[in-house]
């Protein structure tokens, strides 16, 4: 039986610990903050990142990875007689996962090995559950279809909700989906969003207490229906975040998978003082 190997994208920003015992490979998205054209991947400062963002009158941009970025990834694996699951940022969001299915078709070509390119429609540290679903298979010696269909399920069950400051670094982005309706009043609000295939609204409060209360809410409903892991992000909001874990671990009795910062490359959209929960049955990781 051929190994499978596993491949994502940056904007999973799960620690790298995780993935690396997982054998995940990665690609990177890029940051161009006016000054510089980096990988993500290259920018472990994220708070000098934040406090410029801050600060500037201009959007940074971020772009996908290329054809080529892709090809620098698989072609190793295909070369070492691996096929390959390649699951990426939702295609509603970016334009990455278009981009690895033309790598694959690259890199296959008239080949024996396949390579199977899985839209997540998540982000984050929903990404990072899909990819660790699919690892956990390839690393039981699964086949190309058992670790295909596990990323497949994992993307239908992992969910993310996150509560950002302000819609304005959305909209400034071009980001901000069908939240688009909330412009008009959304000055003194704090938004509830989601991720399923674009950014989704799902509540407006007044106050952060509020969305605070409303996540941990929302990670008890999800343990109520037996999602069992689960995981905290934020940008620059390391209290919160703690303050969030330590509900969490009342909530369901276990340790978070992972408590991480949002990358440059979504948090250029969403802005500092974000603060997600993402939970999925921990069966899919197993």
């Amino acid at each position: 039986m051929s190994p499978v190997a596993v491949v994502t994208d940056t904007t999973h920003y799960l620690p790298s610990e995780l993935t690396t015992a997982a054998g995940i490979h990665q690609v990177s998205l890029w940051v161009n903050d006016g000054e510089t054209h980096v990988r993500e991947s290259d920018m472990p400062d994220y708070h000098a990142y934040y406090e410029r963002l801050r600060r500037s009158e201009t959007m940074p941009t971020t772009s996908q990875p290329s054809i080529g970025d892709f090809l620098a990834v698989y072609e190793p694996l295909v070369q070492q007689g691996c096929d390959i699951v390649s699951v990426h940022l939702a295609g509603g969001v970016s334009g990455t996962v278009e981009s690895a299915r033309q790598a694959a078709a690259e890199a296959v070509g008239s080949g024996q090995r396949r390579i199977e390119v899985i839209d997540s429609n998540t982000a984050a540290a929903g990404l990072g559950v899909v990819a660790l679903a699919a690892a956990t298979v390839a690393n039981a010696g699964g086949d190309i279809d058992a670790v295909t269909a596990r990323a497949n399920l994992a993307a239908a069950n992992v969910k993310i909700w996150f509560a950002v400051d302000t819609l304005e670094y959305l909209r400034r982005g071009g980001r901000i989906g069908s939240a688009q309706a909330w412009l008009g009043g959304a000055l003194k609000i704090k938004p509830i969003l989601t991720c399923e295939h674009e950014i989704t609204p799902i509540e407006r409060v007044r106050t952060s207490g509020r969305a605070f209360e409303r996540l941990a809410a929302y990670l008890q409903a999800r343990m109520d229906d037996g999602a069992d892991a689960w995981l905290v992000q934020h940008i620059e909001a390391h209290d919160q975040a703690e303050a969030m874990v330590e509900r969490g671990r009342e909530i369901f009795g276990t340790d978070p998978v992972a408590v991480s910062q949002v990358g440059p490359v979504i948090g250029t959209y969403v802005g500092p003082g974000l603060l997600g929960v993402c939970a999925a049955p921990s069966s899919l990781m197993r």
